[in-house]
C-alpha cells in the first residue's frame, strides 16, 4: 500500500482507499447475508378473515367437520356426530350449545346434501337459549362456513328457508341429485306440545356450496430481543 501512495497524488489516494473499503464492506454484507437472515424467527397464528378464491373445482375431502360458522347471526358453534336414533330420525346434539352432523349422509363440501341440527327453545334446568333459536333470521343470500379437522372452511350460500312440519316429506333436506354440494341446517320452531315433548314446526336452512375457501391463517414474524 506505500508503494502506491509514493505512485499516486494524495488526492486520488484517499479516494481509492475510500472505494476500497466500499467494495470490501459489500462483499462482506453479500457473504455474510444468509446467516444474518437465518436469525429472523417465523411463527404462523390464525386469523379466519382472509378469503382464498380458487378458480378450480375443489376436491372431495374426508376431513371431518368441527365448526359450523354464521357471521349473519353472530354463530360460531362446535360440530358433534349422530347417526339414525331408535324411532329412525336423526339424531341430535348433547347440549344446548352444540350442533350435530348426520355422519350418515356427505360430508358438508362434498357432493349430495350434509345436514346439520342444532336445538330450539329454552334449557328447562337453566333457562338458557339453544343454539339454533335465532336460526330462522337467516336470509337468502348471506354465507355460512363450515371449518373442518384439516382447518380449512368451506363456504356455503343460503338460497331458501323452509317450514315443515314434523311428518313433512323430508326427502329434498337429505337428498339431492344434481351433482353439487349443498348444506341443510334444521331446528325446531313454533308452539311446543306438552304431550309429544316437541315443537309444532322445523324450519331448514338451504343453502348451496360456492367456490371459495376460507384458510385461517396469519403470518406474523418475530424478531429475536437480542438483535433489535
Amino acid at each position: 500500500m506505500r508503494n502506491i501512495k509514493k505512485q499516486i497524488p494524495n488526492k486520488y489516494y484517499k479516494k481509492l482507499k475510500s472505494l476500497l473499503k466500499l467494495i470490501f464492506f459489500l462483499i462482506l454484507f453479500i457473504s455474510i447475508y444468509p446467516f444474518l437472515s437465518s436469525y429472523f424467527k417465523v411463527s404462523k397464528q390464525y386469523n379466519p378473515k382472509i378469503l382464498i378464491t380458487s378458480p378450480k373445482p375443489i376436491q372431495e375431502s374426508s376431513a371431518l367437520p368441527i365448526r359450523l360458522i354464521i357471521p349473519a347471526i353472530n354463530f360460531n358453534s362446535k360440530i358433534e356426530n349422530v347417526g339414525l336414533v331408535a324411532n329412525n330420525t336423526m339424531g341430535v346434539p348433547v347440549g344446548r350449545e352444540d350442533v350435530a352432523w348426520y355422519d350418515l349422509g356427505p360430508i358438508p363440501g362434498n357432493i349430495g346434501s350434509a345436514v346439520i341440527d342444532g336445538h330450539y327453545g329454552w334449557w328447562a334446568n337453566t333457562g338458557a337459549p339453544a343454539v339454533f333459536n335465532n336460526l330462522s333470521k337467516l336470509h337468502k343470500g348471506e354465507k355460512i362456513y363450515v371449518e373442518n379437522s384439516n382447518k380449512k372452511i368451506t363456504s356455503f350460500l343460503v338460497s331458501k328457508i323452509q317450514i315443515y312440519t314434523p311428518n313433512s316429506n323430508s326427502t329434498k333436506i337429505f337428498n339431492s341429485n344434481d351433482g353439487k354440494s349443498h348444506l341443510n341446517l334444521i331446528t325446531c320452531e313454533g308452539v311446543w306440545n306438552n304431550t309429544t315433548k316437541t315443537y309444532s314446526n322445523r324450519t331448514v336452512v338451504f343453502s348451496n356450496k360456492i367456490n371459495v375457501i376460507l384458510l385461517k391463517f396469519k403470518l406474523k414474524y418475530i424478531i429475536k430481543p437480542w438483535l433489535i
